[in-house]
């Protein structure tokens, strides 16, 4: 898939933080409307490659290319307004504004008004106008992924959304971001340590040890190998 025609084409990438390396020469690429499983053992670099697609960590080598775009030199700001989508591991939710101020800080024009959002997680339609710091952890992330979709994104960027929660809220995202995935709508990188869970939702799979890609190809052939499974991500 050429530059030009993929949402994300990244070559040769090394990044981390000061002079430490954490990521080292990964090169993959994502179709418009294409789906990611971004999987590894803790401490292999996922999280540290989605904030360098953020721009939020320093880029020691390599090209990160976004429909044609190279986004090396730009910062997070313009990042989001080419149209990455970011759902933090820590969420990002402030605690004094409203769950609906949160949304309107954020809306750019689309398809994903706050209206949607309200559609899509109810919950939070009852709560709008509750602060941050009153919602419970599986609401605030359901307030996290809400804003992401607000901003409207062609690339939404998901890091472990399901860490923490409680099943009966992971069962409820699940199906949300099942439909998001299946509509195509928008191109989607999703971290999560529920490696099956990821492998069902997404089309392809990509595996990180020691910062480097050490597996690549389709989420239902690694899905399908229960001894790969074992050997890359230590699953019983």
């Amino acid at each position: 898939m050429s530059g030009a025609t993929a949402e994300l084409l990244v070559t040769g990438l090394s990044a981390g933080y000061g002079e430490a390396v954490v990521l080292e020469e990964v090169s993959f690429s994502l179709a418009p409307g294409g789906s990611l499983a971004l999987l590894g053992r803790n401490g292999t670099g996922k999280t540290t490659l989605l904030t360098t697609l953020m721009g939020l960590t320093r880029q020691h080598g390599g090209s990160i290319r976004c429909r044609g775009r190279e986004l090396s030199r730009l910062s997070s700001y313009e990042r989001a307004r080419l149209g990455l989508g970011w759902v933090p591991q820590e969420r990002g939710v402030f605690p004094s504004l409203t769950v609906h101020e949160h949304l309107q800080a954020v809306a750019r024009p689309g398809v994903w008004t706050a209206e949607r959002v309200y559609q899509v997680f109810p919950s939070l339609a009852a709560r709008k106008g509750n602060l941050g710091h009153q919602l419970s952890g599986g609401e605030q992330q359901m307030l996290a992924i809400g804003r992401a979709l607000a901003t409207n994104p062609r690339l939404l960027l998901l890091d472990e959304p399901m860490e923490g929660l409680a099943p009966v809220i992971v069962q409820e995202l699940t199906a949300v971001l099942r439909e998001l995935l299946a509509s195509g709508s928008m191109a989607v990188i999703l971290v999560e340590q529920h490696a099956r869970l990821a492998l069902s939702l997404t089309r392809d799979v990509v595996v990180l040890d020691r910062g480097r890609i050490v597996h690549a190809g389709p989420s239902a052939l690694l899905a399908s190998d229960a001894e790969l499974q074992r050997r890359l991500l230590a699953l019983a």
